[in-house]
């Protein structure tokens, strides 16, 4: 374990579970998506933590005498930093621990717009090699019921800074985000996003509401549609299905296997397009043998 004091709940993509844990910042400055509780806490409060105060952190991670080859930038918002600070940051990460190989934060689109493409690759040399990006859809309709701040546009273009950049981008999208009533819309324009972005790595998770739906479902009434429901395991099948269909990925390393899925899934595309759509059908035609999880087995 690191030697350090963290602002609980802290949040970490699954990949980065031997990485060191950085909290650069508290919290999320947007904090406004309808279906994200991460950061809703009183304690959780948007704040940048103050460099002095990270350079001890590290000091603190090189004399423990930990190996520490991965360091994760933690909140859900280190990206909103502006490059001076994102840059003194990793100089200090390179000057106490030089045997860092990959430094890697979660990336809102909007963090991106006040930097450029030069400021980006300055990052990538010093150690910033993936950002994880929560699009979570590419249907504008999606996107302002959820209150993410995001267009298809505005998330097409911190992409392509990032790819621009030499920075390698692992893409999210949510299976049921938009519900029955535009499953379809988001499958197809999440699809046509990722077709023109093609992102190094693609995942899918179930959206899914620890702490209940109301705040979610709200938007949704509001704006005269059906009120909200979430999909039945066979519609976020079918969803899944028309996503697939729609990708036209050249090489993008493809994983829904978190725990809030049904059925796992992990490939390359698009080299395993068709096996993988195949054991979609599979689980929509045959789920008694699409070695599903079951309920107990699913969480997030």
């Amino acid at each position: 374990m690191y030697p350090l004091n963290y602002i609980e709940p802290v949040f970490r993509p699954p990949s980065e579970w031997k990485s060191l844990i950085l909290q650069v910042t508290n919290g999320c400055s947007w904090n406004k998506c309808t279906f994200c509780d991460m950061y809703t806490s009183e304690n959780k409060k948007f704040k940048p933590k103050k460099i002095d105060l990270i350079e001890q952190e590290i000091i603190k991670v090189a004399n423990s005498g930990i190996t520490t080859r991965r360091v994760f930038l933690a909140d859900g918002d280190a990206m909103m930093l502006p490059f001076k600070r994102l840059k003194e940051i990793l100089e200090l990460i390179k000057r106490h621990l030089p045997q860092v190989g990959r430094v890697s934060s979660y990336c809102l689109p909007r963090n991106l717009t006040n930097k450029t493409v030069e400021q980006l690759a300055e990052l990538q040399t010093l150690g910033l090699k993936l950002m994880y990006i929560g699009c979570e859809s590419g249907d504008d309709e999606v996107l302002a019921l959820i209150e993410k701040g995001e267009t298809y546009q505005s998330s097409l273009i911190a992409l392509n800074k990032i790819k621009q950049a030499g920075i390698k981008s692992s893409v999210m999208i949510l299976n049921g985000l938009g519900g029955p009533e535009l499953s379809r819309q988001h499958a197809i324009n999440s699809a046509k996003l990722m077709n023109e972005a093609q992102p190094n790595y693609l995942s899918t998770l179930v959206v899914s509401f620890p702490l209940g739906e109301q705040r979610f479902a709200v938007k949704f009434s509001q704006a005269s549609l059906q009120p909200f429901r979430q999909l039945t395991q066979q519609e976020l099948f079918s969803e899944m299905e028309v996503l697939l269909s729609e990708l036209e990925l050249e090489k993008t390393i493809f994983r829904s296997d978190h725990a809030s899925n049904y059925l796992v899934l992990k490939g390359v595309l698009g080299h395993d397009k068709e096996a993988l759509l195949g054991q979609v059908r599979q689980a929509l035609q045959q789920p008694s043998t699409a070695n599903l999880r079951q309920e107990w087995q699913r969480g997030l």
